[in-house]
């Protein structure tokens, strides 16, 4: 797979989102196992989790740091722990019922670090996110705290995510090289981010789209709302999935999607799209889709 990079690392062109991953009876574990180990066959080398990712149980009981525990017993399991990047985030708290709150003081966000760092089982973060801005707390606050948590050691490489263009700028003049990423969504379905993917460029950080096939997820979607997908797609003899990460990859240098998968098919076919080329008329049709 070509490669990309995040700060100093080089990484697969394209990675895997984990927020989906749990061991319910849908997913068996060594589903997941399998998946994690097709990802790295194929040359996906960054996964991303998060602190609130995780499913609970029916009062949303357990769902912090589930996803964190589960990815890191699946890394040990493999023995590849030196083979990935293991991206994750804090600032999103789950609440009762399962739901999502924000919690973006300085207390919290110190606190979230330490317990990514006990599940995580390192020492150091290698990518370490803000989840989303907290109407509650000022960004240069924010911010702030994100300089202080990197300069304690405790995370390598800071990351922002959902952030818009001032907040990304705001964030580069505090914490220069010590940012390196910003995660936002962005997808056939959800262009607006394309303003923060220009900042991206010009600051050298990498854009990495959540949700990256957003508007993909049946073919009534793709007849309906994105038929340029499906046409490209029955064109290269490829899916309309590996056309939209293709499409995302030729918008900049700096994009490195990260699709979510739960199965080996799933990311085999996603990663292939780091390889597939399409044309100039392929990208004019699909931009104007």
């Amino acid at each position: 797979m070509q490669t990309r990079h995040i700060g100093s690392h080089e990484v697969g062109a394209v990675g895997l989102g984990l927020m989906t991953f749990d061991q319910s009876g849908t997913q068996p574990r060594q589903q997941l196992v399998d998946t994690v180990r097709t990802a790295l066959d194929a040359g996906v080398t960054l996964l991303d989790t998060a602190d609130a990712y995780g499913p609970g149980d029916e009062k949303g009981a357990g769902a912090q740091g589930e996803n964190e525990r589960l990815i890191a017993s699946i890394l040990d399991e493999l023995g590849v722990r030196g083979q990935v990047l293991l991206a994750t985030k804090g600032g999103h708290v789950r609440t009762d019922g399962g739901g999502w709150g924000l919690d973006s003081s300085a207390t919290h966000l110190r606190a979230a670090v330490d317990a990514s760092l006990e599940r995580l089982g390192v020492e150091q973060l290698a990518l370490w996110q803000h989840h989303r801005p907290d109407p509650s707390v000022s960004y240069d606050e924010v911010v702030g705290t994100l300089r202080e948590i990197h300069e304690s050691g405790k995370v390598a490489m800071v990351g922002l995510s959902n952030a818009d263009p001032d907040q990304i700028r705001l964030a580069h003049s505090v914490l220069g090289d010590a940012l390196v990423s910003v995660q936002n969504q962005y997808s056939p379905a959800f262009r607006s981010s394309a303003p923060e993917i220009d900042v991206c460029e010009e600051l050298g950080l990498a854009f990495l789209p959540w949700s990256p096939l957003g508007g993909l997820g049946s073919a009534k979607d793709l007849a309906d709302e994105h038929p340029a997908f499906a046409s490209v797609a029955e064109a290269h003899g490829v899916s309309p999935q590996q056309v939209a990460l293709a499409w995302e990859l030729a918008r900049s240098p700096v994009v490195i999607p990260i699709p979510g998968a739960k199965r080996p098919q799933s990311i085999r076919d996603s990663a292939a799209a780091a390889d597939l080329r399409l044309t100039p008329d392929d990208l004019a049709a699909l931009d104007a889709s």
